[in-house]
């Protein structure tokens, strides 16, 4: 099974394409954009389900790509940004003076949107263990 994640924002979204062999792609993208990269990696990486988180801007974007012809829908997206902080900083470990300071008093200098998304997909898959 593969799964497209979101997570959506008002200004821009997180969007990832999983799988049970882990993350394929991600990235962060503009909210007016989200429909147009939904829907064509949709369907360039045979996704079968589309998640989008329930929270901030959930209810919009649901909207916006509702009318794609892939399943859509709401997933709980509670404590993704703690988890996508900590996956950011598995990936970009602080250089510098920075690794001193313990990660929990850290914000990545980027958006990582993309991995909240991630989550999202990764906890899909999970809950129907295939993770």
């Amino acid at each position: 099974m593969r799964v497209l994640a979101v997570d959506p924002g008002s200004e821009k979204c997180g969007v990832a394409v999983c799988d049970p062999e882990g993350i394929i792609t991600r990235r962060v993208v503009s909210t007016a954009e989200v429909s147009r990269v939904v829907g064509t990696w949709a369907a360039e990486h045979g996704v079968d389900v589309v998640l989008v988180g329930n929270r901030t801007g959930g209810k919009r974007v649901l909207e916006i790509i509702r009318a794609l012809p892939v399943a859509v829908c709401l997933a709980e997206e509670a404590e993704t940004t703690l988890a996508a902080r900590r996956r950011y900083f598995q990936d970009h470990p602080p250089r510098g003076w920075r690794r001193l300071l313990p990660l929990s008093l850290q914000v990545p200098p980027e958006p990582y949107d993309d991995y909240a998304a991630a989550v999202i997909g990764e906890r899909y898959l999970h809950a129907r263990g295939l993770l």
